[in-house]
């Protein structure tokens, strides 16, 4: 397979930049897909809730689900940026806590995102006087879509990219790889001068400029970026089926119907958990590591086996309560 059969990611991550004018005034560069994903996802928590509750299958109605959307906004935001920085860049943290805030220079974390909104809803369920496992069943069968989103953003914006691969038609050459030379190609240096000395005939010097040229269609400096990349796995339209497309199959299928009303508490939440840490492991085998290993498996890996520890636990401590209250 010649080089330029496989595609050079050429997406850019704004739905619309800005003018450099009018970003010097607000400071903001553009509305970014990613952010859009959330908001997708936000809203279709949302929708699914009101859906619900319009089929007596959840007693969250009108300002209840806007209070419960707000608990939960503020545990995914909070808890993916938090996680993403303790979890993988905890050094980034470390020597330069304000990095936090500069939310416009990326970095969340989906396991960081889970433990947000446990936190959320457990203040949520003691403020309401609810119980956190009921609050949890319901909140599990909305969070799919918005992995999906996700996803598909973090593949447009040619980030968390795949391992190389010369084995898939559909693999994908991502200029993003440049950024991470410095830490997966030993002889970086020379590969980025050699690279750069033949792009500078388009008086091109930058990764930025480089970036640019590619994205509104520049063949020349495609074809010879192409020449530097690795055909790598879609990794990341790979995790929107497996951690956010099957999830939702699979829980909404279990949601309607089960009868909810006799349904053991917290059984729903151990099953997700469950099933997306095994999605996740399985998709971390195609997805090149954003951080080092840790006992030879990847950090996402590493992290989703307490996931399904938890899950087990609290499907069979669901069980067992659901059965002590039955005798």
């Amino acid at each position: 397979m010649t080089i330029l059969a496989h595609w050079v990611h050429d997406l850019s991550p704004y739905l619309i930049q800005f003018p450099q004018g009018v970003q010097e005034v607000i400071h903001l560069p553009g509305i970014r897909w990613y952010g859009l994903a959330y908001l997708a996802g936000f809203a279709s928590a949302y929708f699914l809730l009101r859906h619900y509750n319009s089929k007596g299958r959840s007693p969250y109605e009108g300002e209840q689900i806007l209070n419960l959307m707000t608990f939960l906004i503020l545990g995914v935001l909070l808890g993916g940026r938090l996680g993403f920085f303790l979890f993988y860049r905890f050094e980034n943290l470390a020597e330069d806590p304000f990095v936090f805030f500069r939310v416009w220079e990326g970095g969340m974390s989906s396991h960081g995102g889970m433990l947000g909104v446990l936190v959320a809803l457990a203040w949520y369920a003691r403020i309401t006087k609810q119980s956190l496992l009921a609050v949890g069943d319901i909140v599990v069968t909305v969070t799919p879509p918005g992995i999906v989103f996700g996803r598909i953003a973090n593949f447009i914006n040619g980030e968390l990219y795949g391992k190389a691969t010369e084995g898939v038609s559909w693999a994908c050459r991502f200029p993003s790889e440049i950024r991470d030379w410095n830490l997966t190609k030993p002889d970086f240096a020379t590969r980025y001068q050699a690279l750069f000395s033949k792009l500078s005939e388009f008086g091109i010097t930058t990764y930025g400029q480089m970036l640019a040229a590619i994205r509104t269609g520049h063949e020349e400096v495609s074809s010879i970026t192409a020449s530097f990349l690795s055909p790598r796995h879609p990794s990341q339209l790979y995790a929107a089926v497996l951690e956010g497309l099957i999830p939702l199959i699979y829980l909404q299928f279990r949601f309607w119907r089960s009868d909810h009303e006799n349904r053991p508490a917290g059984k729903l939440s151990g099953e997700f958990l469950c099933l997306y840490a095994i999605v996740r492991i399985i998709g971390e085998i195609y997805r090149e590591p954003d951080a080092s290993l840790i006992s030879g498996i990847s950090r996402g890996q590493f992290y989703s086996c307490f996931l399904f520890a938890g899950g087990i636990l609290l499907f069979l401590w669901s069980c067992q309560k659901n059965s002590t209250k039955s005798a």
